[in-house]
């Protein structure tokens, strides 16, 4: 486990240009608004340390948060998160 932070940490100090998560408002990967982790995962696409960033969080278990271009919560990849709050009501339903 260690291991691939202290990996990822050397090959993130060895590029010239600073990551995306350390160049960008680093609250937008841990952010509770999809549209944050949205542009987060957007800003990570091009990063060079993407699969390693992802391989790493899902190796720790990260329980949430933006890694690697994907969303985790509760240690799983998601493909979107949804707001806080009751579902939307979902017309045409009918009660019984």
């Amino acid at each position: 486990m260690p291991s691939s932070l202290i990996l990822l940490t050397t090959q993130a100090k060895a590029l010239d240009d600073p990551l995306p998560c350390h160049r960008e408002n680093p609250q937008l990967w841990f952010s509770d608004l999809p549209a944050d982790l949205q542009l987060a995962k957007a800003y990570c696409q091009p990063c060079p340390v993407r699969r390693a960033c992802l391989s790493g969080a899902v190796q720790r278990g990260e329980p949430h948060g933006v890694w690697g271009g994907e969303i985790l919560a509760r240690g799983a990849i998601i493909p979107e998160k949804r707001t806080r709050g009751r579902p939307p009501r979902r017309t045409g339903r009918v009660k019984s």
